[in-house]
Parts: C-alpha cells; structure tokens; sequence
C-alpha cells in the first residue's frame, strides 16, 4: 500500500494576502487528488529566503515535494529581476542537492500595482497557480511511486 504524500509549502510574507491564495488552490487541489494527504505551510519574511529553508526542508526527509510561492514586485527598479532569478536558481539547485522535488508558485508580475483591480486579478490568480502547482506535485509524486515500485521489482 503507497503512503498517502507530505508535500511542505512555504510562503512569502510580501503580499501575503495574494500568496496565500496560492497556498489555498495547492492545498485545496492535493485534498480533491489524495484525500489524507498532508500539507506543511512554513511562512518566510520574503522570496529571498525561501531555496534555504526548502532545501532544509527536503533534508528532512520528511516531505515528497516542496511549494514555494511568492509575489516578486517590479517596484520600478531593476532588484526585482535578480530576486526572481536567485529564488528560481536557488529551488533548482535544492531540487538538485536533495532529490526533493521542488515547484515554484512565484510570480514576477511586470505592471502590478497595489489598486483593487490588479489585487483581484493576482488573488484570483494564484488560486490556480497554487492549484496547477498541486497537480504537477502529485504527477511527480505518482512518478516517484512507479520508479521506486519498480526498482524494488527488479531488486526482488
């Protein structure tokens, strides 16, 4: 019988209120796909800080994939491209460091601003952002499960 997954999420505090929605799609998504599987938030202060806890994360072995949203602002100056990037690079290279599948929900809108219209479109937004993050989490999960299954196949 497989376990049923643990998936971590962690979330940005700039624009909390837009990234949680992410969290909310991903968790209401992994509920609909595995009934009793389980979702882990972690809150950061920013972007920036997310590729270190999610690498400490997956070290735990705990987890069978990790989220990692947030709502990167081009606040008029060129800082928000290479915080994109870093945040980006930084998942990648904990994937790859860890074996721990790793999906990005953060967003580096060109033209936001904080008016009613542009919050509602990024709220709304990342509810289906944090719920396609859901489905690839538990594709990859499925994926993991048949390799694993078939390597004790064959090691049998």
């Amino acid at each position: 019988m497989t376990k049923s997954p643990t998936f971590a999420f962690i979330k940005a505090r700039w624009h909390a209120d837009i990234v949680d929605q992410a969290y909310a799609g991903f968790v209401a998504r992994v509920e609909e796909l595995a009934p009793g599987a389980t979702v882990e938030a972690f809150d950061v202060p920013g972007a920036f800080e997310m590729p270190l806890l999610a690498q400490k994360l997956a070290r735990t072995g705990r987890f069978d994939g990790i989220a990692a949203a947030a709502l990167v602002v081009d606040g008029g100056i060129y800082r928000h491209d290479f915080v994109a990037q870093a945040v980006v690079s930084g998942l990648m290279d904990a994937q790859l460091a860890t074996d721990t599948p790793m999906f990005s929900v953060s967003l580096t809108p060109h033209h936001f601003q904080p008016k009613s219209e542009h919050e509602q479109f990024y709220f709304d937004h990342f509810v289906h952002k944090g719920r396609e993050a859901a489905d690839a989490a538990m594709q990859i999960y499925a994926l993991n499960q048949s390799l694993a299954a078939n390597d004790n196949v064959r090691a049998a």
